[in-house]
């Protein structure tokens, strides 16, 4: 028998970094365009549960995967 937290769905995003451009750059760009962000690769990334931040991460690159390592459950989710 499982129970009701079994089907309880979490939505995960995991934040590299931000940027503002204005919105003539936004409109003119295509496949390929890059978007320069505010963070280095070694910066840690948030991770967001249902858009509410949860914990801090690294980026793991494993071949062709990509993973988040957790390094920090934020103090309200502990």
């Amino acid at each position: 028998m499982s129970s009701n937290i079994d089907k309880v769905k979490v939505e995960i995003s995991v934040v590299l970094g931000r940027s503002v451009i204005p919105m003539h750059q936004l409109l003119r760009m295509g496949r390929g365009a890059v978007i320069e962000l505010n963070s280095h690769q070694e910066d840690p990334v948030l991770v967001l549960a249902n858009d509410r931040p949860v914990a801090k991460g690294e980026i793991v690159i494993n071949g062709d995967k990509i993973a988040v390592s957790i390094t920090e459950l934020l103090q309200n989710y502990q």
